[in-house]
């Protein structure tokens, strides 16, 4: 294949969440002619946890240019000079000014990770598990100046049983994701395959997730706090204090039963911790400074509590 495509983002379709890049490797794989990587300046070469991006290794180890620019406005002449027929943008991060959307011929693709317009914004992985949705899905849209509103080219809807994580979740919709861009970019390029508009009056948005927002709060119902723990996997992390030792909680599970929100409900090697409504039972954690444990090892070290 000759069709020249320009790539942007990092893949990673959730904070935190890791990546094999599976798409830009599927697309380079597949013989398209991948002339650039961009991803967003602050993410170039190491990122958190002083982890290389996954697309810069693939880039490297291709010999396709990697741009990291401060401002996309400021780079759009640069990425002109490439002259990709369209780009694909996966997890890219920030906003792309309107004229970079007129560079390519056949427009930008984006995939996101909910069944538009549906979870619309940069959370819908985690809002999907908060949310308690019966399904989720990935969408491959064509990218408008409105965040995730543009028409769709195709969607594949996903199931949910209300046991995933947030990591489990971005990797199966990422290689999800990877099949819709393999399966319709030809249509793309051809003209055969034409988008549908979004109904906007259904669309709805999500709130973007701080590091604050990793504190349990006993307050809310064990069944709120159980779909944090899933969704907040890797970060910002679900923390809490037990006794005097903070820790953060990987894996819980819902009991029935009511106390002072907060106090701890413990018996046969069991930890709880009772919430607004029921009680969140701890499964695994980790302590400050210690590596993760199931909650049974943990009452048997901190005998304390």
């Amino acid at each position: 294949m000759s069709n020249k495509i320009l790539f942007f983002g990092n893949e990673r379709l959730a904070t935190g969440a890791r990546t094999s890049a599976p798409t830009l490797q599927a697309l380079i794989d597949a013989g398209y002619n991948v002339v650039a990587v961009v991803v967003a300046q602050a993410e170039a070469g190491k990122s958190r946890r002083e982890r290389e991006l996954e697309v810069a290794s693939i880039a490297k180890a291709h010999d396709i240019p990697l741009l990291s620019p401060d401002k996309p406005a400021e780079a759009i002449d640069e990425i002109a000079t490439f002259g990709a027929e369209i780009a694909v943008l996966i997890a890219y991060g920030n906003l792309l000014p309107e004229a970079l959307l007129d560079v390519f011929p056949y427009g930008i693709i984006n995939v996101h990770p909910s069944l538009l317009p549906l979870h619309r914004g940069s959370t819908p992985v985690e809002s999907a598990i908060l949310d308690g949705d019966v399904q989720t899905g990935v969408s491959l849209i064509q990218l408008t100046k409105l965040m995730d509103a543009g028409p769709v080219y195709g969607q594949q809807t996903v199931p949910l049983k209300g046991d995933e994580t947030k990591p489990q979740l971005a990797q199966q919709l990422s290689l999800i994701g990877t099949k819709l861009v393999l399966e319709h970019l030809p249509g793309i390029l051809d003209g055969s395959l034409q988008p549908v508009p979004q109904d906007d009056k259904q669309a709805s948005y999500d709130e973007p997730i701080a590091k604050g927002d990793g504190r349990l709060d006993w307050n809310k119902p064990a069944v709120r706090l159980e779909r944090e723990v899933r969704a907040y996997l890797d970060w910002p992390r679900s923390r809490t204090t037990i006794g005097s030792t903070d820790v953060i909680i990987t894996k819980a599970h819902l009991a029935e039963g009511s106390g002072a929100p907060g106090s701890l409900a413990l018996g046969d090697k069991q930890l709880g911790v009772y919430t607004a409504e029921n009680i969140l039972m701890i499964d695994s954690l980790i302590p400050a400074g210690k590596k993760e444990m199931s909650a049974e090892a943990f009452l048997a070290g901190y005998k304390s509590i």
